[in-house]
């Protein structure tokens, strides 16, 4: 059997955007393709609205300033904007259907068969110019004018901390975690000393999908994440060699994370 083709989304803050946030892109495709069922055809990196409250977070306008930075080398991993260009926050549910729904379209519409997005069920109304706009520059090259066999299944990427936080009472919509379980998938980066298998085993939704989880160990230990990240910088101490160099003199350019007075959350405490 050929192996499925696979997309991987990966929805967050990107407040700074890590070498470690473009590392989890290329140990997931390792995995899935080791195991020979999968077959990543690309990546996507979708920052999130400026609308989700979040300390210290910086205007979706830098942030995707960082990313296409960080990624303008990269031969497989692509900026989405459409998230941070709707009108407010929109649920990870809506963010995988979305690009599930263009890659469809663009699928059939090479194989001339049109297809209608599924306005409705993203709540975009017809009417909504944003919602029309086309923010389709990281459909894969691949699929460019190209009649595929089969279908692209979209997977969302994520940390275990993502797993984990399904567990936290109000945080997700039960019907969310479900639907993105069972229509895409999770491949999840973990560390030595986490056990992501205990929350899949005390999760019923959870263990009746657990055929479409990936756990994928980082074996090479690597503790970089944003808020360190953001810690360091405001301290003054070197941030080099864990962001992208060109994002690193963007972040020095535009004075980010300096105060708190870039932050659209002016530094709550949330």
């Amino acid at each position: 059997m050929a192996p499925k083709d696979v997309l991987l989304v990966a929805c967050g803050s990107f407040n700074p955007p890590t070498i470690m946030h473009l590392r989890m892109f290329e140990i997931a495709r390792d995995h899935l393709e080791r195991l020979g069922q999968s077959k990543v055809i690309g990546g996507v990196m979708s920052p999130v609205h400026d609308a989700y409250e979040k300390q210290d977070l910086v205007s979706s306008g830098h942030r995707c300033s960082m990313l296409r930075l960080a990624l303008a080398d990269h031969d497989w991993v692509r900026l989405s904007e459409w998230e941070c260009k709707q009108s407010g926050w929109t649920r990870t549910r809506q963010v995988l259907q979305y690009h599930q729904n263009q890659l469809n379209s663009t699928l059939n519409a090479n194989c001339n068969s049109p297809h209608k997005r599924q306005k409705k069920f993203l709540g975009i109304d017809e009417t909504d110019d944003v919602g029309q706009e086309n923010f389709n520059d990281w459909i894969p090259d691949k699929l460019d004018g190209s009649c595929n066999e089969g279908p692209v299944k979209v997977m969302l990427l994520c940390g275990a901390d993502v797993l984990e936080s399904f567990a936290k009472p109000g945080l997700w919509n039960i019907k969310d975690i479900e639907t993105i379980v069972s229509q895409h998938g999770l491949v999840v980066i973990t560390r030595e000393g986490t056990n992501p298998y205990r929350f899949i085993y005390e999760s019923d939704v959870l263990t009746k999908h657990m055929s479409n989880i990936f756990i994928v160990t980082e074996w090479i230990s690597n503790e970089v994440s944003s808020t360190k990240v953001r810690r360091a910088h405001r301290r003054g101490d070197s941030i080099k060699y864990l962001v992208p160099d060109s994002v690193m003199k963007y972040i020095d350019q535009n004075q980010l994370y300096v105060d708190g007075s870039n932050s659209t959350t002016n530094d709550k405490d949330l």
